[in-house]
């Protein structure tokens, strides 16, 4: 018997499509969902046409988080000791690393329900746009949990430090509206207007100079750590890399003759 498709991955035009497929579940998180999620995560980010990952889910919503219905934890490192147990659960994080690092860009289209560490997947994505539908809740607390899957770094950063820490600690529901009000999500779309959306901007990132989206990434990641003069250091670095890359040259050409630019990636 195959196995069921837990993550849908679709690639059409240098945007590649990952939609978590456990609707009858609100795309809770499994050990199996979890694996499916890494496999597909780390084939987008290691392959270089990709330029645009949708991240989003089937249904209603775009994921609960764990599935609590299998125990605490949702059931992901089940029948392990306790350091095997952290290790396995290390190893399905790395999920979200790969949202925030990987060299393309990725979009959290969040159609519905967003809590726990499917909202800790969300914040680890470049960008997040919300249906008018979605509700929101760290919801950890109310699990008797911790946190997981990054959001204890991610979400702060996005929301502010004092913000965030109501969230954790508070654990109180939040919607859509109260979601672009904080800077959680950039915008707010009619339920039925969302996908169309996301995948319009998807695919206006997918045609720009790949190299400069690239470098423009690298430099807000390194931005996290970086003191000024060195994030300065490599802002220069990479600038002048796209300056004297052929994309880069294609760009003033067709600047100045007021054409669409073809970029080749070189």
């Amino acid at each position: 018997m195959s196995e069921p498709e837990l993550v849908q991955l679709r690639v059409q035009d240098g945007v590649a499509a990952v939609t978590l497929n456990r609707p009858e579940r609100l795309n809770s998180m499994t050990a199996d969902l979890l694996e499916q999620a890494t496999r597909a995560l780390e084939t987008v980010a290691a392959d270089p046409s990709i330029r645009a990952v949708v991240l989003t889910g089937a249904g209603r919503a775009f994921c609960a988080g764990g599935d609590l219905s299998r125990g605490a934890g949702g059931g992901v490192t089940d029948g392990v000791d306790p350091e095997s147990r952290a290790g396995l659960l290390r190893r399905f994080m790395e999920t979200s690393k790969l949202l925030h690092e990987m060299p393309a860009v990725t979009i959290a289209a969040i159609n519905g329900a967003c809590a726990g560490a499917g909202l800790s997947w969300a914040c680890a994505c470049d960008l997040r746009y919300s249906s008018a539908k979605a509700k929101f809740n760290v919801a950890f607390l109310n699990a008797g949990l911790s946190g997981d899957f990054g959001g204890t770094w991610t979400l702060p950063r996005i929301i502010g430090y004092g913000r965030a820490r109501e969230k954790y600690l508070v654990s109180e529901p939040f919607d859509a509206t109260e979601a672009e009000r904080i800077g959680l999500v950039s915008r707010v779309f009619d339920a039925n207007r969302l996908l169309p959306e996301v995948f319009g901007i998807a695919g206006k990132i997918a045609t720009a100079a790949p190299l400069a989206v690239s470098r423009i990434k690298q430099n807000l990641v390194d931005s996290e750590f970086a003191d000024f003069s060195r994030s300065l250091d490599l802002e220069a670095r990479r600038h002048t890399e796209c300056v004297e890359s052929d994309d880069g040259r294609e760009a003033a050409r067709a600047f100045v003759e007021k054409r669409v630019p073809q970029f080749t990636g070189r």
